[in-house]
């Protein structure tokens, strides 16, 4: 399997959220990771960053930020311009989703967990 480099955005140390626990399946599968979020520590071996320098490198956004926080960080999402963002539920968001297609990003409203699960990550 390819390695599908992936920014876990929302990334959080706390072991309870799916965050955390994606992030840890995503390398478990083989994928490096950028953790970007609020909060300081590390997952899965890697420390989690501001929302602040810009990833050029990224395939997959996978998203756990609520659509209600997500338009302050619309410019960083769009700017690090990776191949797909994944909306994983309670993200979905349609003004984010079209701005993306628009700059040729391609979406996804799904599972980040689940994709991984049935190998269609």
């Amino acid at each position: 399997m390819a390695d599908k480099k992936t920014l876990v955005l929302g990334a959080t140390p706390n072991t309870g959220r799916y965050a955390n626990l994606a992030a840890n399946r995503l390398v478990r599968s083989g994928h490096s990771i950028v953790n970007v979020g609020l909060k300081t520590g590390e997952v899965a071996g890697v420390a989690i960053e501001k929302p602040e320098a810009i990833h050029n490198d990224i395939d997959t956004i996978t998203l756990y930020v609520g659509p209600q926080h997500q338009p302050e960080l619309y410019d960083y999402i769009l700017d690090t311009h990776p191949k797909r963002i994944i909306f994983n539920p309670g993200t979905e968001n349609s003004e984010l989703r079209r701005m993306a297609n628009e700059k040729g990003i391609e979406t996804e409203y799904a599972c980040t967990l689940v994709l991984l699960s049935i190998g269609q990550y």
